[in-house]
């Protein structure tokens, strides 16, 4: 394989698994949140805030791929 096709191929790899990291920052985020409402018994207020922490941190993901598919 030439270099572009290999470029492209591991561009695509990454970009697939944006998804992936996108849903797992949120499902960790909230199973955080959970665990720790039931530690605490401050049911739902730290779900609500480790939920926004993980939404936060997927539109993170997304922001560093488009930042990183401008540098090429």
């Amino acid at each position: 394989m030439d270099r572009e096709t290999r470029r492209n191929i591991r561009e695509l790899a990454y970009y697939s698994s944006l998804g992936l990291s996108v849903a797992l920052s949120i499902f960790i985020g909230l199973a955080a949140g959970v665990y720790l409402d039931g530690y605490f018994q401050t049911s739902p207020w730290l779900m609500f805030l480790f939920l926004c922490l993980g939404i936060a941190a997927g539109y993170r993901n997304i922001a560093l791929a488009i930042r990183k598919s401008r540098n090429y």
